[in-house]
């Protein structure tokens, strides 16, 4: 890039706050991730606050007896209809098992925007930094929304794996609320699996690849969008490798439990940064207990 291309006085106030914006995409993917990530809090908060309030006392998700005493966040009628699916279901076996299986695919999505997005943001944020420098070389980037978007594919697949979960869930125990936390051998059954692959070397390979994102992107750098893509699709592998397990976590503590979503959430953070193995550990022990101790009380 010459002077005369970063030149841009000739352009109005508007223009050059434009311009300046194009130049700089890491200040359009923090904008455009930030406000993801709010608004799918905001969405899956005023979700639960409505399941809190629809459970009978004693009943519910852990933590409904506090959000029963919060206001509920109006939403636009869309979201309210999407609620409604979510959080008091038709049968499946009715003719809105589309409409329902949909709106459960979409709740899964949005959690995983909420929770695991932001522990991406390493990852987005050591791309920009290499788009930055390549950008000085004037060498073409591609934008870092379409990392993003490869990354977001991913965990809109495992949200429709997630929902279909969810679906059989409902067919086994139909007489219980949809979202509603599963007891005995289920959830112990769920606390387990997820407390054992802390300690796999599965999850250990996945998590190497979460903590030193820049050597992949470095390595695999490319000015064509779809290469780029593909490399978001890969390090979504990586990070639902890293966090698929814990997602069952959600089925034994209630699928909307918000309190449980925002912990799992900064777990993944927090597990992405420091090394070592010794915080899968720490999280498989405690899940382990929590199995068996929930096996126990059950029986």
């Amino acid at each position: 890039m010459t002077t005369q291309d970063n030149d841009f006085s000739h352009l109005d106030a508007a223009g050059r706050a434009a311009a300046a914006v194009a130049r700089k995409p890491r200040i359009t993917v923090t904008a455009v991730l930030g406000l993801a990530v709010l608004l799918a809090w905001l969405v899956l908060g005023a979700m639960a606050v409505r399941g809190a309030k629809g459970s009978l006392p004693g009943a519910g998700a852990p933590g409904d007896f506090l959000l029963r005493f919060l206001p509920s966040l109006p939403l636009p009628d869309v979201l309210e209809r999407f609620a409604a699916l979510c959080l008091t279901p038709l049968p499946v076996n009715g003719g809105w098992f589309g409409a329902e299986a949909s709106a459960l695919v979409l709740m899964w999505f949005l959690m995983a925007i909420a929770a695991m997005l932001p522990s991406a943001a390493p990852m987005i944020r050591t791309y920009c930094e290499i788009a930055d420098t390549a950008r000085a070389k004037g060498e073409l980037v591609v934008h870092p929304l379409v990392l993003t978007g490869g990354y977001l594919t991913i965990w809109l697949a495992a949200s429709i794996a997630f929902a279909a979960v969810t679906l059989v869930v409902r067919y086994i125990a139909p007489e219980g609320r949809l979202l509603d936390p599963i007891s005995g051998l289920a959830g112990a059954a769920a606390l387990a699996i997820a407390g054992i692959y802390q300690f796999s070397n599965l999850k250990q390979a996945c998590l190497t690849r979460c903590r030193n994102p820049f050597s992949t992107l470095f390595a695999r750098w490319s000015d064509r969008p779809a290469r780029i893509f593909r490399l978001g699709l890969e390090q979504g592998v990586w990070c639902l490798g890293c966090c698929w397990a814990l997602m069952l976590v959600m089925f034994a503590v209630g699928v909307t439990n918000i309190f449980w979503m925002a912990l799992i959430g900064l777990f993944a953070l927090v597990e992405k940064q420091v090394e070592g193995r010794w915080t899968s550990r720490v999280a498989g022990t405690i899940l382990l207990v929590w199995a068996a101790m929930l096996l126990v009380v059950s029986h």
